[in-house]
């Protein structure tokens, strides 16, 4: 067992070393890519440089309209300016919105991952039930304090289980309809038990609960899938 322990235990550090490393690089792969790419866009200044060496230039002109033309270019230059800053800001912003929807993406992947692991290791281990207790007199059951209450039936069904899983023994449908009707296995039909297994599931309610907690084994019959040193029965 403690083998096992150190097992899972490193295996859940490997695991957050995959997902923390994962991250990281999804980090710095955007940052690459955002340094590329502010670094590949054109210049704010470089229409206003344009402009001002055309005044250098052409500072013999006096008229009026080339005056004023040069100011528009001048005033274009700045509106470029601008909008060229603007365009960095929006581009900031979405390299930021797409660093955090894939770090959030990562995140719920290993969650569904760890959560399909558990279930896995739900469905093949069993529900790990720490206490049992059935009461025939108020037709109720209590599954690690968790109430259910269930028919006369249902309860019959599922006392005639645990006494049966108390004495490691395993119940076909026609030996829990014998056990609960007074007659012999073999007046009994296995369809019979077996309608009384799906009625207790159904009041159980909770698929995964009564699926996990009666199981079938196959070409044998049923039986708890619990410790028989967790069932009481008042």
């Amino acid at each position: 067992m403690p083998v096992n322990s150190t097992s899972a235990t490193e295996t859940r550090q490997a695991g957050n070393k995959i997902v923390v490393a994962g991250i990281a690089a999804i980090v710095l792969i955007l940052l690459v890519a955002a340094i590329v790419l502010f670094a590949n866009l054109p210049d704010a200044n470089a229409f206003n440089s344009r402009v001002e060496r055309l005044f250098i230039v052409n500072a013999d002109l006096t008229a009026q309209a080339e005056i004023k033309l040069l100011e528009i270019l001048a005033q274009s230059g700045t509106a470029f300016s601008e909008t060229l800053d603007s365009y960095r800001f929006v581009i900031f912003v979405l390299l930021v919105f797409a660093t955090a929807m894939l770090i959030a993406a990562v995140a719920f992947l290993v969650m569904l991952i760890a959560m399909n692991r558990r279930m896995g290791h739900i469905e093949r281990k069993g529900i790990e039930v720490n206490s049992l207790l059935i009461s025939r007199d108020q037709n109720t059951v209590y599954l690690n304090n968790f109430e259910f209450k269930l028919t006369a039936a249902a309860i019959e069904t599922l006392s005639v289980l645990a006494e049966a899983r108390m004495d490691d023994e395993v119940l076909s449908g026609a030996e829990i309809e014998a056990v609960i009707s007074g007659r012999t296995a073999a007046d009994c039909d296995e369809a019979a038990g077996a309608t009384r297994i799906k009625r207790l599931r159904d009041m159980l309610g909770n698929q995964m609960v009564s699926e996990l907690l009666v199981k079938n084994i196959a070409r044998r019959g049923y039986m708890l899938a619990v410790d028989k040193d967790v069932i009481q029965m008042v």
